[in-house]
């Protein structure tokens, strides 16, 4: 809970971090904006005593001179509020969501795995757009009509109501300028729009892809592909929000001047010599409006605020849940073996799908791992993996034991191929370096060795690879796969029915791309029986409901006449 409690700070914390001098700027602005209506009906009062002649009242010149005084602050105000409004929103979702999103970047695996990525999606997409549109805007908002409530109060105290009449006449010039000017931000929508699928379809792919750039420790460049895309989105918000300003200034002016108008031209026939004394009485409909309008919108700002807060805290308890190893060992390369000594493991309490698995892989040899469906061949690669540490028994590497590694640490000298490669909605060559900088020799030398050199002569590596990699074939994105765990220079290579999806000679190239690899740790989870592909390996490691049921070369399962060459056989 405390740890929910301080990321929540911390996230709140962001619509303020090196924003406060904008957020002081706009509140005074709305303060002063409230304020401006009661200066306002004052200086409304001022007039009709002058015109009604009351003793010790100014000159009408001087109160013209007040009067355009009272408008220039205005503008300034007005002018104060389109700057700083927009600007300080801009800031503070921008920080807030890179934060979020720099957070969700620190949590594990094993933990994203279990979660859902609507979460995260909604949160920083529809969840983000209400807190800016209920707690951010709204915040001014309260500010100004507080200001105008109690202030409305304090007037209405001295003054007394006469007349009512002309209140619904008043307010019809802002409301017509408000319909007009208003078909500008139909536009802005639409490029807001048009951003945000932009940016929802690029953290789709960072969602997406977790596994492979946590793998790849790629945090960072990710990071900085987010974070430009929030930028577009961001300002093309800016740019609606001054839109929205401007509306919103011209509506405001437009309900002075029609007031301000009324009342100098009354106070023109009082001093006419006209009977017409209904300054007091139009005070008091400008002071009506300013307290009725805030007793109607103060609840709902309100209650906007706190489910907006609500919604702030339901992000920081999603991101506070994280499962990763947090052990202290470091290991840089496996150099001589990964064993597992009596491994016994379970998503829950109750199944049991691991039962004291034994095995050992040499360092730079190849081992496949096969058995039939639900024989527990994925959930035990994924262990080797670290996704999850909730297992009886021992996981060592090179003698560590693996709850006492650091995750990053392990990522760095394991890559994983699975049967789906997440690719991105960017180039060959951005997908094989996960946006990171590396040599060119480096890069030619993987991307010859994984068999893409074809593929970058005929498409050329600035090739977009389309979402989710719809612009390549299943072969070419596994090669993509092979190309960063080579590029990474990765020590152990775990492959998860990594040909699954792919056709039967694609399926053997790739196979047989893997086994090429020298000076790496291979180990394959596969569905498919080979003699060719199968003799290549060093080890079989063949599991039946969650047991080692054997373990050997193929041609050593096949003298065996056991489980294995049964798989075999019917697999033919």
């Amino acid at each position: 809970m405390k740890k929910e409690k301080t990321l929540f700070k911390e996230l709140c914390g962001q619509f303020f971090y090196r924003n406060k001098l904008l957020f002081g700027l706009a509140a005074f602005s709305a303060f002063f904006s409230g304020f401006g209506g009661l200066i306002l009906s004052w200086l409304l009062k001022q007039l009709i005593d002058t015109a009604s002649g009351v003793p010790g009242a100014k000159s009408f010149a001087t109160d013209l001179i007040l009067f355009g005084g009272f408008l220039i602050l205005m503008v300034i105000s007005f002018m104060l509020d389109y700057i700083t409004r927009p600007a300080f929103i801009r800031r503070a979702m921008t920080q807030y969501k890179n934060k979020a999103f720099e957070k969700l970047m620190d949590k594990g695996i094993s933990t994203f795995r279990d979660e859902s990525t609507a979460t995260y999606l909604s949160a920083l997409t529809n969840d983000a757009t209400s807190i800016e549109a209920n707690y951010l805007s709204k915040l001014l908002s309260i500010f100004n009509m507080s200001v105008m409530f109690f202030g409305s109060i304090t007037l209405m105290i001295v003054y007394s109501p006469l007349l009512t009449a002309i209140a619904v006449g008043v307010t019809l010039l802002p409301l017509i300028a408000s319909i007009i000017t208003g078909k500008r931000i139909v536009g802005a929508e639409k490029t807001v729009s048009d951003r945000n699928k932009n940016f929802t379809a690029v953290l789709t792919d960072c969602l997406g892809g977790f596994s492979v750039v946590k793998s790849f420790k790629a945090e960072k460049e990710i990071f900085k592909m987010f974070a430009a895309e929030n930028k577009e989105l961001e300002g093309s918000k800016f740019s609606r929000e001054r839109i929205r300003t401007i509306v919103g200034m011209i509506g405001a002016m437009a309900s002075m001047l029609a007031q301000s108008g009324v009342f100098i031209a009354g106070t023109a026939l009082i001093l006419s010599g006209s009977d017409i004394t209904t300054g007091t009485v139009m005070m008091f409909v400008n002071l009506m409006n300013f307290m009725i309008q805030p007793m109607a919108s103060l609840p709902g700002l309100l209650a906007g605020r706190k489910a907006s807060l609500g919604l702030v805290q339901k992000l920081a308890d999603a991101l506070s849940q994280n499962n990763e190893s947090t052990g202290t060992e470091e290991v840089t390369a496996v150099n001589d073996e990964i064993t597992l000594e009596n491994v016994s493991f379970g998503y829950d309490n109750e199944k049991e799908i691991l039962h004291g698995i034994s095995a050992k892989f040499d360092a730079g040899k190849a081992y496949a791992i096969v058995g039939a469906s639900g024989s527990g061949k994925s959930t035990l690669l994924n262990l080797l993996m670290a996704s999850n540490t909730n297992y009886n028994g021992n996981i060592c590497v090179d003698g560590k034991n693996l709850k006492n590694i650091k995750a990053e640490s392990l990522y760095e000298c394991i890559s994983v191929i699975q049967q789906n490669v997440f690719v991105f909605n960017s180039s060959i060559r951005d997908n094989v370096t996960m946006f990171r900088d590396f040599p060119k020799t480096e890069l030619d030398k993987a991307i010859e060795h994984a068999h893409l050199d074809e593929l970058i002569k005929k498409r050329g590596e600035d090739t977009l690879c389309g979402e989710n990699g719809c612009g390549l074939s299943g072969g070419e994105k596994q090669r993509i796969s092979i190309a960063r765990s080579l590029l990474k220079k990765s020590s152990v290579l775990l492959a998860d029915e990594a040909t699954a999806a792919l056709d039967a000679r694609t399926a053997w190239q790739v196979s047989n791309d893997i086994l090429d690899l020298d000076g790496i740790t291979r180990i394959v989870v596969t569905h498919s029986l080979e003699e060719g592909l199968l003799k290549r390996y060093d080890g079989i490691l063949v599991l039946k409901e969650g047991r080692v049921e054997e373990f050997g070369t193929f041609d050593e399962l096949m003298d065996a006449n056991g489980y294995f060459r049964a798989l075999y056989t019917v697999s033919q």
